[in-house]
C-alpha cells in the first residue's frame, strides 16, 4: 500500500486501499495498523485535516475495527 507522510506528532504516514476500504496508519510510536471498512471520505478528511492526529482521534480511533500488523523496524 502506498504511504504518504504526514506532518503529525502522532502519525508518521497514511495509506489507503480504495478496493478494500482499508486505511493503514504508521505511528511514530512504532506500530502499523490497518483500519477496516473506512469510507474514502474519512480517508480524504484525514489527509485534508489541519491536525491529522485530532482528526484520527475524533473520526477513526475506536470507531473502526482495526488490527496491528507490525512493529516499526529499527533503521
Amino acid at each position: 500500500m502506498l504511504q504518504t507522510g504526514v506532518s503529525s506528532s502522532d502519525l508518521q504516514s497514511v495509506g489507503y486501499d480504495a478496493t478494500t476500504c482499508t486505511l493503514e496508519i504508521k505511528f511514530h510510536s512504532g506500530g502499523i495498523y490497518h483500519y477496516f471498512k473506512v469510507p474514502e471520505a474519512i480517508y480524504r478528511g484525514l489527509m485534508a485535516a489541519s491536525s491529522h492526529g485530532k482528526y484520527f482521534h475524533a473520526y477513526i480511533k475506536d470507531l473502526y475495527f482495526y488490527q496491528k500488523i507490525a512493529l516499526k523496524t529499527a533503521q
